[in-house]
C-alpha cells in the first residue's frame, strides 16, 4: 500500500508537497505512538502505514529528484541500516522487538523500520528496473528470499532476532514489487489497475485487518496464568 500511495501522491500533486504531506503524517503518527503507554493496534499500524509511504518517498526522491541510481541508494540505505542496528545493539545490548519497552529503544526501533522501508523500495526498483527483471518476477524473487530466514530459523536454528530482521527487510521490496505490478500499465509489464485503486484496495485490507486485531487482540501476548506473577530482571 505504501508504494502505490506514494506513487499516487507524486503523480497527482507537486512532488515536494507530496513529500511534505508524507513527512507531516509520519511525524504526527509517530508522536501519537510515542505518547501511548501500551500497544494499541490502530495507533501502531497507523504509524507503520505512514512509515511505508514516507520511506518510499525518501527512496524515490533520491532517484527522481536528485538522480541517484538505485544501486547507489540501495547500498547507501543498507549502510545506514547496518549503522542503526549496530548503534542500537551497542547501546541496548539487544535487537529483540520484545525488549522495546523504553522510549530510547522505541526510537531505535522506528529508525530501523523507516530505514528498512527506504532500503526495500530502492532494492525493489533496482531489481525491477535497473536489472530489468520486471515487477512480477521481482515479487516472486523476494517471495522466495523472505522464506529463507523462516526456514533457516525452523530447520537450522537461526537466531530468532536475526531471522526476524532478515525477513522484515524483505517485506518492503516484496510488497512494493507486487504493488507496482498491479498498478503500472501493461506496456511496463503490469496489470494496469492504477495507483489509486491499488492504494484504496490495500488500505481497506489493512483497515479490516487492524480492526480484527483491535477486537480479537490476537497479536497481543497473553501472560501465563499458570505461573505466579514474579518480577523478573530484563534479559537482553
Amino acid at each position: 500500500m505504501g508504494e502505490a500511495t506514494s506513487d499516487f501522491l507524486a503523480q497527482h500533486m507537486d512532488p515536494v508537497l507530496a513529500v511534505g504531506i508524507g513527512g507531516v503524517a509520519f511525524a504526527v503518527a509517530l508522536a501519537v505512538q510515542f505518547r501511548v503507554r501500551r500497544y494499541i493496534a490502530a495507533v501502531y499500524w497507523t504509524a507503520v502505514v505512514t512509515v511505508s509511504v514516507f520511506g518510499t518517498m525518501a527512496a524515490d526522491t533520491l532517484h527522481v529528484a536528485l538522480g541517484v541510481p538505485y544501486a547507489a541508494s540501495t547500498c547507501g540505505f543498507a549502510l545506514v541500516l547496518a549503522g542503526v542496528l549496530a548503534l542500537w545493539h551497542t547501546c541496548e545490548r539487544t535487537l529483540s522487538i520484545h525488549s522495546v519497552r523504553t522510549p530510547r529503544r522505541e526510537a531505535f526501533y522506528w529508525a530501523t523500520v523507516v530505514t528498512t522501508f527506504a532500503l526495500g523500495t530502492a532494492t525493489g526498483d533496482l531489481t525491477a528496473t535497473t536489472l530489468h527483471l520486471g515487477y512480477l518476477p521481482s515479487g516472486l524473487l523476494f517471495a522466495v528470499v523472505i522464506a529463507v530466514p523462516a526456514l533457516a530459523h525452523r530447520r537450522l536454528g537461526l537466531n530468532p532476532v536475526v531471522a526476524f530482521w532478515s525477513a522484515y527487510v524483505v517485506t518492503r521490496p516484496l510488497g512494493a514489487s507486487f504493488a507496482d505490478w498491479m498498478a503500472v500499465s501493461p506496456s511496463r509489464g503490469g496489470l494496469g489497475w492504477g495507483t489509486g485503486p491499488v492504494s484504496l484496495t490495500w488500505a481497506v485490507a489493512i483497515a479490516a485487518s487492524v480492526a480484527y486485531l483491535g477486537v480479537s487482540r490476537a497479536d497481543v501476548a497473553q501472560p501465563d496464568v499458570a505461573q505466579p506473577e514474579v518480577a523478573q530482571p530484563e534479559v537482553a
